[in-house]
């Protein structure tokens, strides 16, 4: 097995539990419940190296298919694309290869066994960079695993250099202890002296994007999902001072393009027609790593459905070999009724026996500033959603 789970909870996970509040991790309990499960999963190192192999291979299949997608407005409308962005997607210059997006997460099933696939890919507003970057390493030290995820810092100051902006935001800043750590973390990582704050307290004044205090705002990093500009009070606006320079957004609002789960659908039909687009070794990468992807149920077997612009397991559906639906996600919201629907070979997340009971594993793998550097694991259910849990992955096999 290329997966092996190791350690027992310690007795005093209150002690460990603020350890990791000192780091920053300030949610490992969250409403009196743990979120941080008090183990570690140890992963082979060959797997751990394919995994990586794999992510900068697809990196870069994103990356061409998304400029392939650019200016295309059937295929805008094909990945659910806001019309109300088309302007600006159009009409801004695009980052250079491969910084459509500086801070993405890949997310993966891989079998026991050893086999990847890849189930999606959240290029505009990942969390688990705290888990990921802080908590990992502190675990990993203490199990003698190697990890990657000691470089995402690094990378995080590298393109918050490019990138520079001037505040940061989050919605709920203060209160949503996650996305609130989250900014925090990044803006602490990037050495940059950066005010944090409110979403809900920007406003647009004839074009400019201001804060509370009245204050203009030329660039800004959010953790705000950028296809919400479609329906969010406000949003028009936004999107207008987008569109015409008055602001820009860090991550860049081309990496929506990324985001939509509708463009898994686009790769996976260039890559059957062979397209040119793709080299030989990429093409390979799609068949190995990427699951057959559609715009409609077209499967002979099992498949699931989810919203092009789904999170934490919203709107996702799957459906048994005779395509009768056998679960779905009761917890998080489901944009299904406000954007389109992929539909994607069904791929099932590893079983693994935790210290509270059996948990599939999906695997998470970090590209920051366009270099796959941090392994996120969660443990939960068949659909990973808002009750999952955070589980530390580790390497076996290489020195740190």
């Amino acid at each position: 097995m290329v997966f092996q789970v190791r350690g027992q909870p310690h007795l005093d996970r209150a002690v460990r539990v603020k350890a990791l509040n000192d780091l920053g991790f300030t949610w490992a309990d969250l409403d009196d419940e743990p979120y941080w499960l008090d183990q570690i999963i140890s992963m082979e190192s060959a797997a751990y190296k394919e995994l990586i192999a794999a992510s900068e291979k697809l990196w870069l299949v994103f990356d061409i298919a998304a400029r392939f997608v650019m200016g295309k407005h059937d295929l805008y409308e094909e990945l659910s694309i806001p019309e109300v962005l088309w302007e600006a997607l159009d009409q801004l210059e695009v980052n250079s290869s491969p910084y459509i997006s500086r801070y993405a997460r890949f997310d993966f099933s891989i079998s026991l066994e050893g086999q990847i696939k890849l189930l999606e890919l959240n290029a505009d507003t990942p969390t688990g960079y705290v888990e990921a970057s802080v908590a990992t390493p502190w675990l990993c030290e203490q199990y003698g695993l190697f990890t990657p995820n000691t470089e995402m810092a690094s990378l995080v100051k590298a393109a918050w250099t490019v990138e520079r902006p001037a505040y940061a935001a989050c919605v709920a800043y203060g209160s949503h202890i996650e996305d609130t750590g989250t900014i925090d973390m990044l803006v602490r990582h990037s050495e940059l002296a950066i005010p944090c704050m409110d979403c809900l307290e920007l406003w647009v004044d004839d074009g400019i994007l201001k804060n509370g205090q009245d204050q203009p705002i030329s660039s800004l990093f959010a953790l705000y999902p950028k296809e919400w500009m479609s329906v969010d009070e406000g949003g028009e606006a936004l999107a207008y001072s987008i569109e015409n320079g008055y602001v820009e957004l860090f991550n860049p609002i081309h990496a929506i393009l990324l985001q939509s789960k509708g463009l898994q659908s686009i790769i996976w039909g260039l890559h059957e027609l062979e397209s040119e687009l793709f080299t030989a070794e990429q093409h390979a990468a799609i068949d190995k790593y990427m699951l057959p992807t559609y715009n409609s149920p077209v499967f002979d077997g099992s498949y699931i459905s989810k919203s092009m612009f789904g999170r934490e397991g919203g709107s996702v559906r799957m459906y048994d070999d005779h395509g009768v639906l056998d679960l779905e996600d009761q917890d998080g919201y489901d944009t299904s009724e406000l954007f389109g629907i992929v539909y994607q070979a069904r791929a099932e997340l590893p079983l693994m026996s935790f210290h509270n009971g059996d948990n599939h594993l999906l695997t998470g793998v970090f590209v920051i500033n366009g270099v796959p550097c941090g392994l996120l694991g969660r443990a939960g259910g068949l659909i990973t959603g808002n009750s999952s849990q955070f589980i530390a992955i580790g390497v076996s096999g290489i020195e740190n």
